[in-house]
């Protein structure tokens, strides 16, 4: 068992595709806080804001817990989690419904101290 301390903030039912929340979650693990803060801010796609917002939560619960700094802080695990998916039909041609499958996700980052070398 390792003795470093790690904060844990999960979104759920985030109204994106797993897929998509990978493809941002994927550049930010195993970054510090600042250069993750940095890369999700400039980041063009829409589910980098709501990691972004999961991100500052996972920070804070460290901070408020276990009193560690921001400056101590690195992404140590994320993951995108399927959720339910809503499903809804259009109407379409000669009386059939087309359907229509809206994906939701569980985001979770964590967050661990690390020692600068």
């Amino acid at each position: 068992m390792n003795n470093q301390k790690s904060a844990i903030a999960v979104g759920r039912y985030i109204r994106t595709s797993p897929f998509k929340a990978r493809r941002v979650l994927d550049q930010i693990r195993g970054k510090t806080y600042t250069e993750a803060s940095l890369i999700l801010e400039f980041m063009p796609y829409r589910s980098s804001r709501i990691i972004l917002q999961i991100l500052r939560s996972a920070i804070a619960n460290a901070e408020h817990n276990y009193g560690l700094s921001k400056n101590q802080l690195k992404i140590t695990a994320t993951h995108a989690d399927k959720g339910p998916i809503f499903k809804r039909f259009r109407p379409r041609a000669q009386g059939r419904g087309y359907p229509i499958r809206k994906p939701t996700c569980h985001i979770t980052v964590e967050v661990g101290e690390y020692v600068k070398n």
